[in-house]
């Protein structure tokens, strides 16, 4: 791995503490974002079934040129795939598209309260797929701490990663707290609160953490961009961050976040933008007839 901070998973396999994230990432700019990234230094990559893009972030891998095992590769089986033998297949097919022979990290993209039987077989699929060496870890994405109570009730492995909605206006105190006593790293999703821009109609729409004075302020005193003080107050917080950009220098900047560090006073002052409020979809409304196509 490179020099980026780790994160120890509870089974004890190591994971970067920042990444690429390739959300909304046009597939034509995908491997020349994730070629950019890793010449970078990043040695965190997340994709997923989902977004269309896998085999264009297996062909930026190999175009970096980065030794395959200094990079930490997540995808994501998406709820249509749900079910034991649907998702071992889906995982083949997401394995093949990225050129890989393992992954690092595979998780259930979305829960499914309302068809709690296809949700429970596809996390007993990845336990297999843990069990047999295909994946070095296993986890969640958007689930509550009631529905990965849900979920652990009926399965053996506790979660490595659950990736959330997570930024300044949604801190998931609560979550956070409830994955602290159950050992599973905190990963989020527009860590920058891009989804309060690109979602107009959220509750906290129209609103950018980026403008926000006490975060402005800090960019100033450190001589930093908005974002790069965000970034690091995720990294203060000990959560794993994956921004989205295809652009370079926002992808170069993103990552120099190892140098400096806010006070605590600071971090608490961000803390205080929350607003208790998620932008995203609410995890106990998706269930595969509402939610389940991609």
């Amino acid at each position: 791995m490179s020099s980026t901070p780790l994160l120890k998973l509870n089974n004890g396999v190591e994971m970067p503490t920042l990444g690429l994230g390739v959300y909304q990432s046009p597939p034509e700019e995908t491997a020349a974002a994730v070629d950019t990234a890793l010449r970078d230094g990043y040695r965190l990559i997340d994709t997923a079934a989902a977004y269309r893009n896998e085999k264009e972030v297996g062909e930026g891998l190999v175009r970096s040129g980065v030794d395959r095992g200094d990079v930490f590769v997540t995808t994501k089986l998406w709820l249509s795939d749900y079910g034991y033998d649907s998702a071992l297949r889906a995982f083949d097919t997401s394995l093949a598209n990225l050129g890989l022979d393992y992954l690092d990290l595979y998780l259930l993209h979305q829960p499914a309260p309302a068809d709690p039987d296809p949700w429970t077989a596809a996390y007993r699929a990845a336990e297999k797929l843990l069990a047999d060496g295909r994946v070095r870890a296993i986890g969640v994405s958007n689930h509550t701490p009631g529905l990965l109570s849900d979920l652990m009730e009926r399965t053996e492995v506790v979660p490595a990663v659950n990736q959330v909605e997570l930024h300044p206006y949604f801190i998931q105190g609560e979550l956070r707290e409830a994955h602290a006593r159950l050992g599973i790293v905190t990963q989020a999703w527009s860590p920058l609160g891009g989804i309060t821009r690109y979602w107009p109609h959220a509750p906290n729409g129209g609103r950018s953490v980026l403008e926000e004075p006490v975060v402005v302020e800090a960019a100033a005193k450190y001589g930093r961009t908005p974002a790069q003080v965000v970034l690091r107050w995720h990294i203060e917080h000990g959560l794993c961050a994956i921004p989205k950009s295809v652009t370079p220098h926002r992808i170069a900047e993103n990552f120099d976040v190892f140098d400096f560090a806010l006070t605590p006073g600071e971090v608490a002052a961000i803390d205080a933008l929350d607003t208790g409020l998620r932008s995203g979809p609410v995890p106990d409304n998706i269930g595969l007839d509402t939610f389940g196509r991609r």
